[in-house]
């Protein structure tokens, strides 16, 4: 079984862009495609985020992060990804969840990380884009 975990801009771009991929994901999550989580942390940053930028999506938001399983990130110890203090606790709480994959649209901080699940602990780190490129080059079984 497919597990995702979605870091806050992953959660941001569903409540903000409803038709977008990133609500995709979380609509056939919700109709039992895969398992999904997130963590306290990212959905706090993303409600700030919501909040200062587009404060009429946190309804929107509220409905989706009800859906998620609540990953706690554990101890602090050593993540074995070069990333920012911050992004650490993402990484952290997909590995402590079992999470297969880690969507992120972040970049500049996961960049390296992306497509080399080898490298990653066996977490396939993409953007919700790549992750459903890949879905949909999948023969049906």
């Amino acid at each position: 079984m497919i597990r995702l975990f979605l870091d806050a801009n992953v959660l941001f771009t569903a409540a903000h862009n409803p038709r977008g991929k990133a609500s995709l994901v979380i609509d056939l999550g919700r109709r039992g495609h895969w398992q999904m989580a997130t963590s306290a942390f990212a959905v706090e940053e993303a409600r700030r985020n919501l909040a200062r930028k587009y404060p009429q999506c946190l309804e929107a938001f509220e409905r989706t992060v009800a859906d998620l399983l609540l990953v706690d990130p554990g101890p602090m110890g050593d993540c074995p990804l070069d990333l920012p203090k911050k992004d650490q606790p993402i990484f952290l709480a997909a590995r402590r969840g079992a999470a297969t994959h880690l969507l992120t649209g972040d970049l500049r901080h996961f960049g390296a990380a992306m497509n080399v699940p080898a490298q990653t602990g066996g977490i396939l780190i993409q953007t919700v884009a790549d992750f459903l490129s890949d879905l949909a080059s999948v023969p049906d079984s």
